[in-house]
């Protein structure tokens, strides 16, 4: 398995780790009715639930990038340190959202994004 491989598995998961951030101490959580009890969550807990949208929506052009270049055959470093710095930003991004930072959110959201388009143009 590439590094981007193990990137792609990892960004898969992320997402997850928001929701848990949302969910954390579940305080009149409603298993029954999970959607309606994240909708009506404000603080922290609304802005995990909001990254957490946020991280599955980057998901399909990221695994894309990774895999169109690979198909490529992109240099693999090149894919690799991409990919990394993908996952750095995106950490960060759902670190950033958590702790309401908003500028510097933006700012690693954009970091993210430049390096998922600079793996279409190592192709």
């Amino acid at each position: 398995m590439t590094i981007a491989y193990a990137c792609v598995l990892f960004m898969g998961l992320l997402p997850y780790v928001a929701a848990g951030i949302a969910k954390k101490g579940f305080e009149g959580y409603d298993n029954a009715l999970p959607r309606q009890w994240l909708a009506k969550q404000t603080g922290f807990r609304a802005r995990a639930n909001a990254a957490q949208a946020n991280l599955f929506e980057s998901l399909p052009l990221f695994f894309a990038a990774v895999i169109i270049a690979s198909i490529a055959n992109a240099p693999q470093a090149r894919i690799d340190i991409l990919a990394l710095g993908f996952v750095a930003a995106r950490i960060a991004y759902l670190i950033c959202y958590v702790a309401n930072w908003p500028t510097t959110r933006s700012i690693v959201w954009t970091i993210g994004i430049i390096c998922v388009v600079s793996m279409f143009f190592q192709i």
